[in-house]
């Protein structure tokens, strides 16, 4: 008998009316019209199944403290930066665990069960870690959470950096971090580069870089983190972030810098709704859209996933934790409009995603390799159902199926695994676009959580 079987669900390659059998968290059978015993069958409604959303970039410990202690007037990441830096000697541990688990409860509401957060190191306190570690332990049963030891701050820029993040990483956490950019000199920021994957293949650790986030064409670390892959074995274990620089650099440069990459194994995060709004700041016209150069990347073969970066917080007063969303503007931004482009965009925010993760999806992956063994396997292009992924796109997707981990999500928009503890702080659409929005949700924050899971 199966654990599980799904019955009538659409499929991201178009095919629908389709059956998915899971036994012993693994998919076994993907078929039209299967019949068979199971100890669960859920009749998908001709809706969605895919695999669980993830977000590979995330800065949980300073989510929805939008506000506090004041709003980045100016919308740079360097203000910014400056007003986390006013924030952080007020923070409290408790604090910093009751919004990020209200954002948790935002994140399954939507089908986002896995997400890689940056922790930022650079106060010897360490307290952002500690808070972030309990977070971690209390929802391990419902969102799988990556956290990275992230030197905000600079890890050669800030006194005692190195051994901060030494110690954040002696703690549990599971990837090193940096920001070679916001180091003093590019030549620091190359030197912090090496340190922080010097550590990495030491402690046998991922590594996640904040990687030329700014519009200057000449911070060039990716280069450098590529190269130091290479030298140190690390193939397919790192990650550049944002790489919004790329944006800016001239063509003969990116023509070489693309096989560097795409030949070191290392991956690369763009996070389209930040980065089209803190990017371009200084420009008068035209502006930059500021986004890394995603359609290259991926036609040089690089694993390119889409991360929410920020949800109402010092860098970014919206979001709500919808990865559709952050899909959504990556296609813009990217012009990616074509049905190909669609459904890559939906891929960065699932398969791709979980990959930079080094997550197993499990019965997800199994679905995965069925759906797309190879390029054009699907569907016409002219029939409807391969519209699917686009509609999701389009339309917000308001019904998902998860079969990551042998489980599932459940198939309307409004979670049933873990419910807001208040409905008021469940804000979307407009709700989260304004200041009042935000002031309502730290109100809901101070109430009694009267449904938590310890």
């Amino acid at each position: 008998m199966l654990d599980l079987l799904i019955t009538n669900a659409a499929l991201p390659d178009g095919r629908t009316g389709m059956a998915v059998a899971v036994q012993d968290a693994k998919i076994v059978e993907v078929a039209a019209g299967l019949h068979a015993q199971a100890a669960e069958t859920i009749d998908a409604g001709g809706q969605l199944l895919t695999p669980p959303f993830c977000d590979p970039h995330f800065h949980m410990d300073a989510t929805l403290s939008y506000g506090l202690p004041r709003v980045n007037e100016s919308g740079t990441l360097l203000e910014g930066i400056a007003v986390w830096g006013e924030l952080k000697p007020q923070l409290k541990a408790d604090d910093m665990v009751q919004r990020a688990l209200a954002y948790c409860d935002w994140a399954v509401a939507r089908g986002l069960l896995a997400i890689r957060s940056h922790v930022d190191t650079s106060d010897p306190s360490l307290l952002p870690v500690e808070a972030m570690l309990e977070v971690k332990r209390r929802v391990a049963p419902y969102i799988d959470l990556q956290l990275v030891a992230f030197p905000q701050d600079g890890v050669l820029r800030t006194a005692g950096g190195e051994d901060n993040l030494r110690r954040a990483l002696d703690l549990g956490v599971d990837v090193v971090g940096g920001i070679p950019h916001f180091e003093r000199t590019m030549g620091e920021g190359a030197a912090s580069v090496r340190l922080l994957c010097e550590i990495a293949a030491e402690r046998g650790k991922l590594v996640d870089m904040h990687c030329d986030e700014t519009d200057d064409p000449l911070s060039r670390h990716i280069e450098t983190l590529a190269f130091e892959c290479q030298r140190l074995g690390l193939q397919g274990r790192v990650n550049g972030s944002h790489c919004t620089s790329m944006h800016s650099m001239d063509n003969y440069y990116v023509s070489k810098l693309l096989p560097l990459i795409a030949e070191s194994g290392v991956s690369v995060i763009a996070n389209p709704l930040i980065n089209i709004t803190l990017q371009g700041r200084h420009d008068t016209y035209p502006k930059r859209r500021g986004m890394t150069r995603v359609p290259e990347l991926l036609a040089a073969g690089v694993n390119v996933a889409f991360g929410h970066d920020c949800v109402m917080d010092p860098w970014y007063g919206m979001g709500s934790a919808d990865m559709l969303e952050v899909a959504h503007m990556g296609l813009h931004v990217a012009q990616m409009t074509s049905r190909k482009g669609m459904l890559a965009c939906f891929d960065a925010v699932t398969i791709n995603a979980a990959r930079v993760m080094h997550r197993r999806l499990r019965a997800g992956a199994g679905l995965r390799r069925q759906l797309r063994a190879a390029a054009g396997e699907g569907p016409d292009r002219g029939d409807p159902a391969a519209r699917k992924p686009a509609e999701g796109l389009e339309e917000g997707a308001a019904g998902r199926a998860d079969a990551g981990r042998g489980r599932r999500a459940e198939l309307a928009g409004a979670s049933r695994q873990r419910r807001l503890h208040d409905a008021g702080a469940f804000l979307t659409g407009a709700a989260t676009r304004c200041e009042g929005a935000a002031a309502r949700a730290r109100a809901a924050l101070r109430r009694p959580r009267n449904n938590r899971t310890a």
